[in-house]
């Protein structure tokens, strides 16, 4: 059911008794779907944690001690290993999950137990909206701001939008947003199509897609796609040639292997989270080294959350003068600004929504990558995004 990784152990006090410690719980789907996810979201989080606390594990002298728990995706599941997390393990604060629906469940035992859940990487807009509580803090963002900047990237006046999604709180919550932000640039939503997280052929979607596009006059048509997790419909949907319909493909960036299928669209647009090769700061330049040193391979979209919450623990539990008091945690939280491989991230006080940069890019084709390279278009600030606020 779990595992524990004592990052430090305890040294023994001359009573005997063991030295105070800090508990972090990772609660998140290790198996199922989104697997890739989560072992990205755990090295992360421990590269944050040693980063934040140049590689002692100790926060003004308390070993910190990371306990796992696999939801395997389950919601039930979650919500009962949050509530073993805090009533059993005592631990302070929990990070976690990868799944949004996994997220929603896990809300009401954090406010219960009233302890500190900072939710990465789950995005669902209603996790800080409409199912939100105060212990809830995200380090991910969320689908507004995904939407919002990849309404940025795309829209404006004469383009026309179709969207393909799953059919759940992620590619449901994603659509509204984006629809949302679109409207502000002046480019319109033609269809939206939903399917199932396990459907693997998407003929009969694309054809519903194509019809549904094949009558709209507009300067520029997109087919937008949302999707997390493996099956992927881009690759199969470029195939059915949308070009014949003047139909673009578009879409948010990805983990890596993901983007081997944007490596058949060059010029492909949209706004991404992370790559490696964009933020320019020493958080990254530190991530980046590091990862390629230990594993021999770059840091990936979930790897630079993972850090961003694992240094956001010990920011806040330095701020707050320990782990113990969840009241004062909160305080010190609202409003945190801290630096992370993506530059400066800030909680928004009124949700508890970490605000952060985002980044327009292109796919570009090079020799010896096998995959599309997200290429820098701009960096999108917060101050060029209109998140909003959804628990009110």
């Amino acid at each position: 059911m779990k595992t524990l990784l004592a990052t430090t152990l305890a040294s023994l006090v001359a009573v005997g008794a063991a030295q105070a410690e800090i508990r972090i719980g990772h609660v998140y789907g290790q198996t199922g779907s989104l697997e890739a996810y989560a072992a990205q979201s755990h090295t992360g989080l421990m590269l944050g944690l040693e980063y934040a606390t140049d590689g002692t594990m100790e926060i003004d002298g308390e070993p910190i001690t990371v306990l796992q728990y696999d939801t395997q995706l389950d919601p039930a599941r979650g919500r009962s290993l949050l509530a073993e997390a805090y009533g059993d393990d005592d631990v302070h604060i929990a990070v976690g999950p990868v799944s949004s629906g996994v997220a929603l469940a896990m809300l009401p035992v954090a406010e219960e137990y009233e302890r500190i859940l900072i939710v990465e990487p789950a995005v669902a807009d209603s996790i800080t909206g409409e199912n939100w509580n105060r212990y809830i803090f995200r380090t991910g963002r969320n689908s507004s701001q995904d939407a919002i900047a990849n309404a940025v990237a795309l829209g404006g006046e004469g383009v026309a939008v179709a969207t393909l999604a799953q059919d759940y709180a992620f590619g449901r919550d994603g659509v509204a947003a984006f629809r949302e932000a679109l409207a502000e640039t002046g480019a319109t939503i033609a269809h939206e199509e939903y399917v199932p997280t396990e459907t693997t052929d998407f003929t009969a979607a694309a054809e519903r897609i194509f019809n549904a596009m094949g009558d709209v006059e507009a300067e520029r048509k997109l087919l937008f796609i949302i999707w997390a997790g493996g099956g992927n419909p881009m690759g199969q949907i470029n195939a059915m040639d949308p070009s014949r319909f003047d139909i673009e493909i578009a879409t948010g960036g990805n983990i890596l292997p993901a983007l081997v299928a944007y490596r058949e669209l060059p010029g492909l647009e949209g706004a991404t989270y992370y790559y490696h090769e964009i933020p320019d700061n020493e958080v990254n330049d530190w991530l980046v080294e590091t990862h390629q040193e230990r594993f021999g391979t770059p840091p990936d979209f979930f790897t630079a959350g993972g850090m961003a919450a694992g240094i956001a623990v010990v920011e806040a539990i330095r701020k707050a003068g320990g782990a113990e008091d969840t009241e004062a945690l909160i305080e010190a939280m609202e409003g945190m600004s801290w630096e992370t491989p993506k530059g400066t991230m800030t909680f928004r006080p009124e949700d508890h929504q970490a605000l952060q940069s985002m980044y327009h890019f292109r796919t570009e084709v090079r020799e010896g990558v096998d995959y599309g390279v997200p290429v820098l278009v701009r960096e999108l600030g917060i101050e060029d995004m209109n998140i909003p606020i959804r628990n009110q």
